[in-house]
């Protein structure tokens, strides 16, 4: 099998997509559970606190990423394996659930096959070998920390603060970029963005984004390296500019409401992980600065 997915580029392509709808299935739970799992914890941490010491807290039944198992949102009956299919299963039952036939979320169908496509353009970017394993776990991780944000307006530490570590660890050989440049593409995507939340709120009283986002530039900065901070930021800021305004003029939006970055990190440090380099040198040839 390994010696067919190093010779064979199709092969190894179509092995990319297949685990792409796989691991798309799973991030679905991860992006409807984790937010919940977090929430229950804060309530949990909470009644301690407020609990009087001869009253014992109910213990809760298990919520995790594993159990229990998925059920319909509408009838809440248990899916069985044939529900679960990815992609196939919504496809079969165009949309609805088998036993209420109410809709299912195009969540589902579309985050799998968003994880798939990208899945197939990292292996076609890397080829065969552990780049492609390291890469596609960083992508991964962006899909559902760009979702959860997107709904929740949430980036969960116990996604951006691994994926920070697993970003240095992998830099730590070079993977990607040299040490130095993953550290420094660390602490300075961290800082950068918390210098400018506090100028921000320095300048206005008001805050302009959350801790989150300072974590998921600075995971990117470690994955990516130093270099990629100004093409993400700047493709994030013009994306998420763009799209705010389009949104309030269409009065799709009110103005003053909050509207999640992370999404726009996510998608602008994914490309500038991927083509960093060359989108600089475009740059420089399109502006003439390279002579």
């Amino acid at each position: 099998m390994i010696e067919l997915l190093q010779s064979s580029p199709k092969a190894l392509l179509v092995t990319a997509g297949i685990l792409g709808l796989l691991v798309g299935s799973f991030l679905n739970v991860v992006i409807c559970r984790l937010p919940v799992m977090m929430e229950r914890r804060w309530q949990a941490e909470c009644a301690m606190l407020s609990a009087s010491s001869d009253a014992a807290a109910p213990e809760p039944e298990p919520f995790n990423l594993i159990v229990p198992r998925s059920t319909c949102p509408g009838c809440d009956t248990q899916l069985s394996a044939l529900d679960n299919i990815p992609l196939l299963s919504y496809l079969a039952l165009r949309g609805k659930c088998r036993h209420c036939q109410k809709r299912i979320s195009l969540q589902y169908p579309l985050v799998e096959l968003l994880t798939a496509a990208l899945s197939v353009i990292v292996v076609w970017r890397f080829g065969f070998g552990w780049q492609s394993l390291a890469a596609l776990a960083f992508t991964w991780s962006l899909i559902a920390l760009a979702v959860i944000d997107l709904k929740t307006q949430l980036l969960p530490d116990q996604i951006t603060l691994p994926l920070t570590w697993a970003g240095l660890l992998a830099n730590l050989v070079g993977l990607f970029v040299d040490y130095e440049a993953s550290l420094l593409g660390a602490v300075a995507g961290y800082l950068s963005l918390w210098s400018l939340y506090h100028l921000f709120r320095l300048l206005t009283g008001k805050e302009g984004m959350g801790y989150g986002d300072f974590k998921l530039l600075a995971a990117i900065g470690a994955w990516a390296g130093w270099a990629a901070l100004p093409v993400t930021i700047v493709l994030s800021s013009v994306t998420g500019a763009a799209i705010g305004v389009a949104m309030i003029v269409s009065r799709r939006h009110e103005q003053g409401q909050p509207i999640p970055f992370g999404p726009f990190l996510a998608v602008a440090g994914w490309i500038a992980f991927l083509w960093g380099d060359e989108l600089i040198r475009f740059y420089l040839r399109f502006s003439g600065l390279n002579g």
